[in-house]
């Protein structure tokens, strides 16, 4: 599957004020410096529909793009920001989660995880909070190409077994690198499959 057409819609600060529609969205999330927008543009085939930056916290609205007039890409801020005020880390918390459950049309949340780390206790709490909220999502391991292989399997292993110790089933998993464009078509696979069933 590739993307024939991506475009910017709208940014906001507020799940209420995202666009009334009844198409599916796909959400993308998390932690600062995790490869996010080089993730959407991979998938997109853009080189800058969605900002990068070195700077940690680029992100700080709810961003949609529509993709081939079918389904909405949403580009969430990130969590965990240590280098950001209380209220500030405050006010990107409650622009997360009011998004994430309250936006109906949420049918998946991708979470992306730095393979290239052990497993963080932020991201593990992120995705339990995520599993009691009945949110269904999916971890998408980035910058693969960062790793060598053994280093890499590890490293997912090690993920594998802290997430098995309060979950009786994995969610999906997926493993990308946006410079080698690795599993592009898996994830892009994978919502097609999705609204084709819906």
């Amino acid at each position: 599957m590739e993307v024939k057409t991506a475009e910017f819609i709208i940014s906001n600060t507020d799940w209420w004020k995202c666009p009334e529609t009844d198409l599916p969205e796909y959400a993308f999330i998390g932690r600062s410096n995790v490869g996010k927008s080089s993730l959407i543009n991979m998938l997109t085939n853009r080189k800058d529909l969605a900002k990068t930056s070195s700077k940690p916290g680029k992100t700080l609205l709810i961003n949609h793009f529509l993709i081939d007039e079918k389904w909405y890409l949403v580009d969430l801020p990130g969590y965990g920001y240590a280098t950001a005020s209380k209220s500030m880390r405050e006010k990107l918390k409650k622009i997360i989660e009011s998004y994430i459950l309250f936006r109906a049309q949420l049918t998946n949340l991708f979470v992306l995880i730095d393979c290239r780390h052990k497993p963080q206790q932020i991201d593990l709490e992120f995705m339990q909070w995520l599993g009691e909220s009945g949110v269904p999502f999916s971890v998408v391991f980035t910058k693969k190409d960062k790793l060598s292989t053994a280093k890499f399997a590890e490293n997912i292993e090690s993920y594998k077994t802290q997430l098995s110790e309060t979950w009786e089933e994995l969610p999906p998993i997926f493993y990308t690198s946006s410079e080698k464009r690795i599993g592009k078509e898996e994830l892009l696979g994978y919502i097609n499959e999705i609204n084709s069933t819906a």
